[in-house]
């Protein structure tokens, strides 16, 4: 049986460690509309946990409330999703400890194209 000793390790932000994002599930709208909710605290969590500066955090969940805010209307506008998901993406993207943030985005986008 092996020993690790792990006193001392910080651990740092890690996107999804819950691993209830899954935009591989999602079958329509209404899925993606939630897993665009989830992606919205995952943005909050890496927030909190100092991955991006106040003012870019802010401005990225700001685009994605707005992406989510359409995706929630009755005959929502897919460009608009786009421009705010891509919005998002281009805030986070250069921040390394983002990169799932970044693949999540790209594959929401996908979705958007396929479900709007």
């Amino acid at each position: 049986m092996a020993i690790f000793d792990q006193r001392g390790q910080q651990v740092t932000y890690q996107y999804n460690a819950a691993g209830d994002i899954n935009f591989g599930a999602v079958q329509n709208r209404m899925d993606l509309v939630g897993e665009l909710g989830k992606l919205q605290r995952e943005m909050t969590q890496a927030r909190q946990a100092g991955v991006f500066d106040e003012g870019m955090a802010t401005d990225a969940e700001y685009q994605l409330t707005k992406a989510v805010q359409e995706a929630k209307k009755p005959a929502p506008d897919k460009w608009t999703i786009l421009d705010h998901l891509g919005s998002a993406k281009t805030l986070v993207e250069g921040v390394a400890a983002a990169g799932g943030l970044v693949t999540a985005l790209t594959k929401a986008a996908e979705l958007v194209r396929q479900f709007f």
